[in-house]
């Protein structure tokens, strides 16, 4: 296995157990070192601190463990074992109302660069890192075992994460035509073919049923539907009507078909192909249940000031629609807007639109997106519940 040294008081972090080294902690490395490959590194007296993942790039060595052991299947089994036994305490496995969770997430799971997502007997795997991605079919071969008759099919889904490798998506173990997920007793149609991510946000879950309990009685508008997840719970919560709305024709189609499938005929739903401002801009104030659940504005820290200006303006036009005693649910996914800088974007928005308004919930990602208590930067979900006077 090939060595990386690193710079001298650079293995503080690792002391930490911060499961990244940056490339500028790097002293030296072992000749013809590739991406991907699997690597021992030590401090600057040569002694053993973790193996990982190498990579080009900011962050050059995704660690795997700190322990000095062999990175093999029965490394794969033990931590696809552990991920899976978290989720059984989280009663998420194999449990008859619900066939939908993550399995695995990344650091928080102790398997940078994976994400594994059940639906149904089906795994979407996604590699977030070239190590990960040479690793995929003996990982897919593990989870079989590991899942113990619970999933058939493997599909595989980083064209979009690994874009420079041009990884080709498709099945690794098994086949299926049978996209269809319970969560929470609903039916979803899952798009891991053209889907975004592994074709359904599933880190919404426990808020999609947070929505259901206040959407009694209400008139919902839900912004970025994507898959229509926070309509869907809306109709079974007795909402008066829900309208959906995204920029993606595909996303309209998919939200439609989830509507059809859990309520047949119901004509209190009704989704638009629409830009989430020019709809808002134009949208009367008959809503008293706002919904959103923008993509992430922002995906690296250059980003931060464009993406808060966004997060102000579009909650702005949301305070300046929303019925007195209206609720917003509002969100960001992203990961470097922390949630103090969320918070003061929409608390910008509320004081520009002249809104009395009240937290009554602070949202954030469910148990099967685990955030590694050495890692904080897993910390990516934050939404608030808000009650608009």
């Amino acid at each position: 296995m090939k060595q990386i040294f690193l710079k001298r008081g650079k293995e503080e972090s690792l002391q930490r157990f911060h499961p990244w080294i940056f490339s500028g902690a790097i002293h030296h490395a072992d000749e013809n070192i590739a991406d991907g490959d699997i690597v021992r590194v030590v401090n600057s007296m040569g002694e053993f601190m973790a193996i990982g993942h190498y990579q080009m790039g900011s962050i050059a060595v995704r660690v795997l463990t700190f322990s000095d052991v062999e990175i093999d299947d029965a490394f794969w089994h033990s931590r696809l074992a552990s991920a899976l036994q978290a989720r059984k305490v989280m009663k998420l496995a194999n449990t008859p109302l619900n066939d939908t969770y993550r399995l695995v997430h990344g650091e928080g799971d102790h398997l940078p660069g994976l994400i594994i997502d059940i639906y149904g007997r089906t795994a979407v795997m996604q590699a977030h890192s070239v190590g990960m991605h040479l690793a995929r079919k003996a990982i897919a071969q593990q989870l079989v075992v590991v899942m113990q008759g619970m999933v058939d099919n493997v599909y595989y889904k980083s064209e979009t994460t690994l874009p420079f490798m041009e990884p080709e998506n498709g099945f690794i173990i098994g086949s299926t035509d049978d996209c269809t997920a319970t969560e929470n007793g609903l039916k979803f149609r899952v798009d891991w073919l053209r889907g975004q991510k592994t074709g359904f946000f599933v880190d919404q879950r426990e808020n999609r049923s947070l929505l259901e309990h206040y959407a009694q009685d209400r008139n919902v508008l839900n912004m970025f539907c994507y898959t229509g997840g926070f309509s869907v719970y809306a109709m079974r919560g007795g909402a008066k009507i829900v309208h959906s709305v995204d920029s993606s024709a595909k996303a309209i189609e998919l939200t439609r078909s989830n509507m059809e499938m859990n309520f047949p005929g119901d004509t209190r739903h009704e989704a638009f192909c629409e830009d989430a401002f020019r709809y808002l801009e134009q949208a009367g104030s008959n809503y008293d249940l706002i919904i959103l659940d923008p993509p992430a504005f922002a995906k690296h820290r250059g980003a931060l000031h464009n993406a808060l200006k966004g997060y102000t303006r579009l909650n702005l036009k949301a305070f300046e629609k929303i019925q007195k005693g209206g609720l917003l649910f509002t969100f960001s996914c992203s990961q470097v807007v922390t949630k103090d800088h969320f918070r003061n974007a929409v608390f910008t928005a509320a004081a520009m639109a002249h809104r009395k308004v009240r937290i009554l919930h602070q949202l954030h990602q469910p148990a099967d997106h685990p955030i590694n208590i050495y890692h904080p930067e897993g910390e990516y979900l934050k939404g608030l519940v808000l009650y608009v006077e």
